[in-house]
Order: structure tokens, then sequence, then C-alpha cells
């Protein structure tokens, strides 16, 4: 995956909507909310490494994945997940 070239998206409602897409997609697919979850730890982990916070909501979320123990991010992960598939389901 080249993070070079994912494009940023500033606006928090559409990256919401976005994420929430993938979501709905990979459950479509068959995937558990077990291998959704733990795919949303993968990025996150990645995301804060890498890229800079582009609005006051990812700056927030890096930086509670960074004050956050490996458990606690689990849980971040699960509960963007969460935010993203009820508020995918709202539209």
């Amino acid at each position: 995956m080249d993070l070079k070239n994912i494009s940023i998206l500033k606006d928090w409602e559409e990256w919401k909507m976005s994420l929430g897409k993938l979501v709905n997609f990979s459950e479509s697919l068959g995937m558990s909310d077990t291998i959704i979850d733990s795919a949303a730890y993968q990025v996150g982990r990645v995301l804060t490494s890498v890229v800079d916070p582009e609005n006051k909501e990812e700056r927030l979320l890096q930086q509670l994945w960074k004050s956050g123990t490996p458990e606690e991010r689990k849980v971040l992960a699960k509960l963007v997940v969460k935010l993203v598939k009820n508020d995918e389901i709202k539209h």
C-alpha cells in the first residue's frame, strides 16, 4: 500500500462517510467484526506514524492513539469502526 498516494480527506464528515462505506463493503464480503476491527487497528497503527493530521478530529484521534496502550488502541479502533458504521446506517 503506497501511503504517499492516499488522498487525505480534510472534511471529517466525508472521512467518516468514506470509512463507513468501506466497513459496510467489508461486511458485504463476509468479513467478521473481529477481522474488521483488527484491520482498523493495523490501519490506525500505520496512519498515526506516517500521516500528518489534516483537521482537529484527526489530531485528536492521533493524540488518543499515541497516549494509549496497545489494548486501548484496539478499543479506539473498534470504537471508530462502530462510529462510522452507525453513521453510514443513518445516511
